[in-house]
């Protein structure tokens, strides 16, 4: 974004750019204040420097500079490199200030969004719960007896409680995907590679992947497409090119019942629900298959590949164990003890399910599953730390191991509470995903 001087005061006050600018930073600060979460964040810029920021926006594009997202705050999983705040991947111990921005928020803020501020996590990305934090464990943002999903967890809070327009998570096992459907929220995981990680502390290199949160599907799109783009910083960047031509088929594949697996009350109802949903607006819905994806999922954790969370952090972590979430530490370590030989094995294994689902794909426009399988209480997950952890991934952990795109939909409430469907495209599908939404009823207004 060129920099542009805010128009100075008249006689009658504040310009209107800076006015503007004033209210809507002063309504946000009043919201984080009054709602008293202070875990959602690891660093809250001042208040002034946001409003001045957001003033700067306006004003550029009231004199015609295109700002596609002028106006808009946002928050950034603090993994994720922004100038001016500390990265920390919510271990103190190993924080550290960027000289510059990651590639991802540069581009944000080219585009006129301003950074509020840095969110919680699960330490180095390591959870789909967003307790593992000694900044605090993130509760839900309306039932805060509930976990609020990680491990982009302070992210998926921030705006879902209306801090923030949009927020910015990493998503390797599901990370980005897991706190919107909890929340209600739209959630993007783009195909790997299509939105560069350079600025963003690994978890596991080949498989994370930059997403976006947003209560709106056009907010959250945008976002990911003002992001996306090969970068010279990011060796597996590369450019979204669609392998089939645009046009929808209308057909939308689904998990048979016996293949859900355990679900919490209401959930599988309200998958059927979602299916039929689908029906309802002319979609053709095909049973599939989805063991195949179950037994790639099978691998991010059970697998070798979570070896590459041991080459991201294991000799920081080997050095300083005091400093690391237990839990967390546990996970790296055992990362550490894996033969290499099994990598080959896993990777091979791999192949096989990945052919399978080309083929699923050619077939259909998108598989839709449930986001995850329950919510646990703080008090479930205190009893069962990484059994529920395992559970919340069962189908989310083979999205970027099997190279697909992905995008979490709201799909009505249970309880009381949020329920999430997530569709799941084909390599480069990105854009098909939101079409399906929109056409089905699961894209909002």
């Amino acid at each position: 974004m060129t920099t542009t001087t805010t128009a100075a005061p008249t006689m009658n006050g504040p310009a209107p750019a800076e006015r503007a600018a004033h209210d809507l930073v002063a309504q946000r600060y009043r919201l984080i204040e009054e709602a008293d979460r202070p875990e959602v964040w690891i660093g809250l810029r001042p208040e002034a420097d946001v409003a001045a920021d957001v003033a700067r926006a306006l004003a550029a594009r009231a004199a015609g500079e295109h700002l596609p997202l002028a106006g808009t705050l946002f928050a950034v999983k603090n993994n994720i490199d922004v100038a001016g705040l500390p990265t920390t991947a919510a271990c103190p111990a190993f924080a550290y200030e960027p000289a510059a921005d990651a590639t991802v928020v540069r581009r944000l803020k080219d585009a006129g969004a301003v950074v509020l501020g840095s969110t919680n996590l699960d330490q180095f990305a390591t959870g789909l719960v967003g307790t593992r934090s000694p900044y605090g464990a993130v509760r839900h943002a309306e039932d805060p007896t509930r976990i609020s999903g990680g491990s982009s967890s302070g992210s998926g809070v921030a705006v879902a409680l209306g801090f923030a327009d949009f927020a910015l998570g990493t998503d390797t096992a599901g990370s980005g995907r897991v706190p919107a459907a909890l929340h209600g929220l739209y959630g993007v995981k783009p195909t790997k590679g299509v939105v560069p990680a350079s600025g963003v502390v690994p978890a596991c290199r080949s498989q994370d992947v930059v997403t976006t949160m947003a209560r709106e599907l056009r907010l959250a799109r945008l976002a990911a497409d003002v992001m996306a783009g090969v970068d010279d910083g990011d060796a597996r960047s590369r450019a979204c090119v669609p392998r089939r031509a645009a046009g929808l088929e209308r057909v939308i594949g689904y998990a048979v019942p016996e293949q859900l697996g355990e679900l919490a009350p209401g959930w599988a109802e309200a998958y059927d629900a979602a299916v039929r949903q689908f029906e309802d607006r002319g979609f053709r819905t095909e049973p599939v298959d989805v063991e195949p994806f179950l037994d790639a999922a099978a691998l991010l954790y059970d697998g070798a590949f979570v070896a590459e969370r041991w080459t991201a952090v294991g000799a920081f972590v080997e050095a300083r164990p005091g400093e690391v979430d237990p839990t967390v530490g546990r996970i790296i370590a055992a990362a550490g003890r894996i033969p290499a030989h099994r990598v080959f094995a896993d990777q091979e294994f791999l192949d096989g399910c990945a052919r399978t689902a080309r083929r699923v794909f050619g077939a259909i426009d998108a598989l839709v599953l449930p986001t995850t399988t329950f919510h646990p209480t703080l008090a479930e997950l205190e009893a069962d730390p990484v059994g529920a952890n395992s559970r919340m991934g069962r189908f989310t952990n083979f999205a970027n191991l099997l190279d697909l795109a992905a995008l979490a939909v709201p799909a009505g409430r249970v309880d009381g509470l949020p329920f999430g469907v997530q569709l799941v495209g084909d390599t480069f599908e990105d854009a098909r995903l939101v079409d399906v939404a929109r056409e089905s009823g699961f894209g909002g207004c």
